[in-house]
């Protein structure tokens, strides 16, 4: 090969090269890459609202299940920007899986009240859904309740719920550990299971159905729920199931507030458009975009003062739990063995 062709060659390469890089640039400048669990359907207008607020393209990766282990699998050469998921145990296992990154922001600071974010910026809570109490409209004398009373003698073979093992009972029975400690939660939790009326298993609607059907008189259930059954959204049926309950929003008997659970995201560790992803978060905490939470899936806005859906609203003003959900998530094992223990599902 001549000098001349050498240079030329090398020439080619270096604007091959440069071509590139920066397509690669322009590609990543104005996208952000979001890896969700959550159902596509309620995060797409989301998303939508976002680019016409910033000209930002939103690529989606939808997963069941295996967020941290996909994230961690593709390491470096991940395009994963932000991580979206529910239950904040879920966000502390991102965090231990070593796949996300501390975010220093003023705006989600100053949106988020502090017990519904990691200490060290790690992740953030978007929406939150508060555990509260179905029961029987016929019931008109209770207009309060606690959690503790669930294991009430006066409840027996009348409570409906399901399945201990299941991520949000978790978070409950993890909530009364973090209060009174495992052996007092034992007895709560076995005291509850004397108190069901059947198995604890299916989903929290059924819950509405069974107090319908004259199975059990009160139970446990997402609030989020409420507002599917009772708009209608979930078809005739469920909005029967939805109107045959009355809806109390539950304090621990310390009086100190009703417990959530959240759905919230985080920055993933090796963001290549981190600056995009930030925006994004600072979005979903803005007051349009907590709007777009609260009508799409009927949840609690994280943002103190922004606008509640008018079938939520109705249930009574929420008085959140102060209990740091990342002191709940580290007793999560403990509240799966307690299940295990007392047979609570068998």
């Amino acid at each position: 090969m001549t000098l001349a062709n050498t240079v030329r060659r090398c020439t080619q390469t270096a604007l091959l090269a440069g071509a590139t890089l920066l397509v690669a640039q322009t590609a990543f400048a104005d996208e952000v890459n979001i890896y969700t669990t959550r159902e596509p359907g309620l995060i797409q207008p989301l998303l939508d609202a976002f680019t016409k607020e910033t000209g930002i393209e939103t690529k989606t990766v939808s997963l069941k299940d295996g967020l941290a282990e996909r994230v961690a699998t593709e390491g470096t050469n991940s395009p994963a920007d932000v991580l979206m998921t529910v239950d904040f145990g879920n966000l502390v296992d991102l965090v231990d899986a070593g796949v996300t990154q501390p975010i220093d922001s003023e705006v989600l600071e100053g949106a988020i009240p502090e017990n519904l974010r990691d200490a060290d910026g790690n992740w953030f809570a978007l929406s939150l859904r508060a555990r509260v109490a179905y029961l029987d409209k016929s019931l008109e004398d209770v207009t309060s309740f606690t959690y503790e009373e669930l294991a009430d003698p006066k409840w027996q073979d009348r409570v409906c719920i399901r399945s201990g093992k299941h991520p949000y009972n978790i978070a409950l029975i993890a909530t009364m550990i973090a209060k009174d400690g495992p052996e007092k939660t034992e007895q709560w939790l076995q005291g509850v299971k004397d108190n069901l009326a059947r198995p604890a298993a299916g989903g929290d609607r059924d819950v509405a159905r069974d107090i319908l059907g004259d199975i059990c008189d009160v139970g446990i259930g997402n609030s989020y729920y409420v507002g599917l059954m009772r708009s209608g959204r979930g078809g005739p049926e469920q909005e029967d199931w939805g109107q045959a309950i009355k809806v109390i929003l539950p304090t621990f008997a310390d009086g100190s507030g009703t417990q959530v659970n959240v759905s919230g995201a985080a920055v993933a560790k090796n963001a290549p458009n981190k600056d995009n992803a930030v925006k994004l978060l600072e979005y979903l905490v803005s007051d349009e975009a907590q709007g777009i939470y609260a009508s799409a899936n009927y949840e609690y806005p994280v943002k103190p003062g922004a606008p509640v859906d008018p079938i939520i609203e109705a249930l009574g003003p929420l008085t959140v739990d102060p209990t740091q959900l990342t002191e709940i998530a580290a007793h999560r094992k403990e509240a799966a063995a307690l299940v295990d223990k007392v047979g609570f599902d068998d």
